[in-house]
């Protein structure tokens, strides 16, 4: 399914109204018809005899709640409305259902101070959140900050409309306060609010109405978001071999960090792969070699320090010529001359190349290597390292990652997995995916190196590379939550989703489109 911004959500309302001639009106009836269905579904069909407050901004979205109201009253449920601001900014549409909703009500709330809507809250059975749309780009504060925090107090099932009221469409950040819905129903597409974090917690159940778009808008190559839903796994074959399932180099490893380089190794092999080399430094060979029985082993000469020495450069360019495709980075550690080694490594490998952990540090210093190489690149930054990468701060990355995720992507020709809650995927055409398998638990030490041996598990199965990327991050983060539905997001640690690969895979394999639609109570359509 595509995301879109605010921006363009604007244009597909324009063009559904100016090219397929479905009036204002219309998209306003539809979204809050939509409304209603969940509201009614919520409530088992019950509307009758229930009380409903429903909290209207002077906006397209309170025009949007209007319609609700007029819903449930025509089935006999009691509605509440409470509108907040001037009723002269109310146009359009919104006059329209405004004026509709004056002469069915005798009596509308105009609340003036935030304390007229607290007995409205406790005679209610639900409140719908129609207070501000997608457009929200200041602070909340006043009196919207007051009652905002008195309807999460309220302790009612709230559902808000189109996003929660608070929630930047954009970025998902949270402007000041926002509603925390139980759910919401975006229209037309879901916003990328919906979708980020921490916009996606505050949402509850999040629904989509393409509100009457024909397939053609909705589904647009315009429209460059979308959310990762990965391609089938296909079957592995019965006189298949090893070298089938692709010849891996990791060059990774120091001293100081052994885990990293048998995570990413060995995640490898546990996600499908076929033959797994491991270049890491003689000080830590044999300690990773018989932790990793099934991984090969490449000693190599080491820096005073434990980490890979540069004299290694010229026979680690013969291993990676024959390789399917080359790791480096998972653990290097920031020592000078490892950090020399990996830039000229990254700049003379002619295998497709996955750059991850201490090696996108040393190459952040000149990211143009990354533009001048030949063959597929794939970096997999967490945010601090996406930071290093842009010369940007992190505070940048958090409130602009689609926006600079797809320019980077295309500035160096690349494909970047931005590692976090509800990972990014961007492509060097301008095109992004939101992941959104995963959970909390898996916000620990070792996570990424995991990731990495999953993306390099399908890179050596013969996917495409961008392929290979949307389903190792989506295999990912299956593992997570299978680990975690037994035992827990508590205490989860690499090992756990390393060992539900798997599980993951079998699954996905056998139950891919029925995976894909009911596993993930993420966004439904409606």
């Amino acid at each position: 399914m595509r995301v879109t911004n605010v921006h363009k959500m604007r244009e597909l309302d324009r063009k559904a109204i100016e090219t397929y001639g479905i009036r204002e009106e219309l998209l306003m009836e539809n979204a809050g018809i939509a409304a209603f269905e969940l509201v009614s579904s919520i409530c088992g069909g019950k509307i009758a005899g229930r009380t409903f407050t429903i909290i209207c901004g002077v906006g397209n979205n309170g025009g949007d709640g209007l319609v609700v109201a007029r819903k449930i009253i025509s089935m006999k449920g009691n509605v509440q409305v409470a509108i907040v601001g001037d009723i002269e900014r109310f146009h359009g549409a919104s006059r329209l259902n405004y004026e509709i909703i004056a002469q069915i009500l005798d009596h509308m709330h105009h609340i003036t101070e935030a304390q007229q809507l607290q007995d409205l809250l406790n005679e209610s059975h639900f409140i719908i959140d129609a207070l501000f749309g997608t457009g929200l780009d200041r602070k909340i504060a006043g009196i919207y900050k007051t009652i905002i925090g008195m309807i999460n107090d309220s302790g009612k099932h709230v559902i808000s409309l189109d996003i929660p009221s608070g929630i930047n469409g954009d970025t998902g950040e949270v402007m000041g306060v926002a509603v925390n819905a139980t759910h919401t129903v975006s229209f037309g597409l879901p916003k990328i609010g919906n979708l980020l974090y921490p916009g996606f917690k505050y949402g509850g159940e999040l629904y989509v109405s393409h509100i009457s778009f024909p397939p053609e808008l909705y589904e647009s190559d315009e429209l460059h978001i979308s959310i990762n839903l990965p391609p089938p796994l296909r079957p592995r074959e019965p006189d298949s071999h090893k070298g089938d399932y692709g010849k891996i180099l990791f060059i990774a490893g120091s001293a100081q960090y052994l885990g990293a380089p048998y995570f990413a190794a060995m995640s490898f092999l546990r996600a499908g792969g076929g033959l797994s080399y491991l270049a890491t430094p003689d000080r830590i060979s044999t300690h990773i070699g018989a932790r990793g029985n099934e991984i090969i082993i490449l000693s190599q000469q080491s820096t005073p320090s434990g980490s890979i020495a540069y004299e290694n450069k010229d026979r680690l360019l013969t291993a990676a010529d024959s390789a399917t495709m080359t790791i480096i980075g998972p653990g290097l550690s920031l020592d000078e001359e490892t950090q020399q080694l990996t830039r000229e490594l990254i700049a003379e490998i002619k295998s497709p190349l996955l750059i991850d952990g201490d090696a996108i540090t040393a190459v952040a210093a000149n990211p143009e290597i990354i533009k001048q190489r030949p063959s597929p690149t794939i970096i997999t930054p967490h945010t601090g390292e996406m930071a290093r990468l842009c010369h940007v701060n992190i505070d940048f990355v958090l409130k602009s990652k689609i926006d600079l995720l797809k320019q980077t992507c295309m500035d160096l020709h690349c494909t970047i997995v931005l590692k976090g809650a509800h990972t990014l995927i961007g492509f060097s055409d301008g095109k992004i995916v939101i992941n959104l398998s995963g959970n909390a638990g898996m916000a620990t030490g070792g996570s990424g190196d995991v990731l990495t041996g999953s993306i390099a598990a399908m890179v050596g199965a013969g996917y495409s590379t961008d392929d290979s990327v949307k389903l190792g991050t989506f295999i990912h983060g299956f593992a997570g939550d299978l680990a975690a539905d037994t035992i827990g997001i508590d205490g989860i640690i690499a090992s756990d989703i390393m060992d539900y690969l798997p599980r993951a895979l079998s699954l996905y394999r056998s139950n891919h489109d029925s995976l894909i639609h009911t596993y993930y109570h993420k966004l439904t359509v409606i």
